[in-house]
């Protein structure tokens, strides 16, 4: 665990791995997602904005290595001696075909400042031939795969137009873990109507999986986004930074010790975000929940 944080970040975890910082390069690898082209749903999830959830990921104008090689001359003044993990992070990263997947994906492997590869997708598009794929690059690099769950109850899951079940996930995730491919998943604090209670109980389900890292994010209302219909009509509403600063930590002493953290809060841009407003200082949030560790003398797995 790092020594500056009570929880087992995954900047601190890289570095010792690999002996260097590790920048993530968001990508756009030019896919879509079943649930927006009509195969599950043409709406998306009720919080996801047209961008995908890659809405600082780079121009799908670009070729992936022009992509790459533009990140990395922003990236290297402030890191010089960093190395890179190329992140497919738009959309769904495995829908598509998989002759076209292992174009894109080696063609990201092809610069030497790429060490591995982090590809976001959804637990119902892991085919087999997909499978076989990912169990190939995850013997000739670094790999992990992230899965966006967001939650683990089903009532909220047909809220937000998730598309699949709890049980689809599972499959996908006991399939991944056969391969021995890294796994991070993605959940999401403050849907309308779950508990504080529930949120936890999601923590919980994943501290007793076989999983890398968790991303946690906190609830955005995006402009042009079902999600923000809802918030203009009244009928939900946000989490203060109090209240998610609070549920953050009361998470963090439920997640097991072994499993690296990835995202306390999430990102949105200024010019997409209704609310909550405060979620902008990222840097105070972050800040807000160390001292509330600190505050509580508490640490990630304390109550396990």
């Amino acid at each position: 665990m790092d020594n500056n944080k009570r929880y087992n970040a995954i900047g601190g975890y890289l570095k010792d791995k690999f002996g260097c910082r590790i920048i993530k390069l968001s990508l756009d690898g030019g896919f879509t997602c079943p649930n927006r082209d009509g195969t599950l749903s043409s709406k998306g999830c009720i919080f996801c904005s047209q961008g995908g959830s890659g809405n600082y990921a780079s121009s799908r104008h670009l070729n992936i290595q022009d992509q790459i090689d533009s990140q990395i001359q922003l990236l290297k003044t402030k890191w010089p001696n960093g190395k890179y993990m190329a992140y497919f992070q738009n959309y769904t990263n495995t829908y598509a075909d998989v002759k076209i997947l292992r174009e894109v994906y080696y063609n990201a492997l092809a610069s030497p400042s790429v060490i591995g590869l982090a590809i976001a997708t959804r637990p119902d598009c892991l085919s087999a031939e997909i499978l076989e794929l990912l169990s190939e690059l995850n013997d000739k690099t670094y790999l992990w795969v992230e899965l966006g769950l967001q939650t683990i109850h089903e009532k909220t899951a047909q809220l937000i137009n998730r598309g699949y079940t709890l049980k689809v996930f599972e499959s996908a995730l006991k399939k991944l873990n056969q391969r021995k491919i890294l796994t991070v998943i993605h959940l999401i604090f403050g849907f309308p109507g779950e508990t504080k209670y529930e949120i936890l109980q999601s923590i919980q389900y994943l501290s007793s999986k076989n999983i890398f890292g968790i991303k946690i994010h906190l609830l955005h209302v995006l402009k042009n986004t079902q999600l923000c219909q809802l918030y203009v009509q009244g009928k939900i509403n946000t989490l203060s930074k109090k209240e998610y600063i609070e549920l953050v930590a009361d998470a963090l002493e439920y997640l097991s010790p072994k499993i690296t953290v990835h995202r306390l809060t999430g990102d949105a841009p200024r010019s997409m975000l209704i609310a909550p407003k405060w979620s902008t200082d990222k840097k105070s949030v972050l800040n807000g929940i160390d001292a509330e560790l600190k505050r509580r003398n508490s640490y990630q797995g304390k109550h396990l």
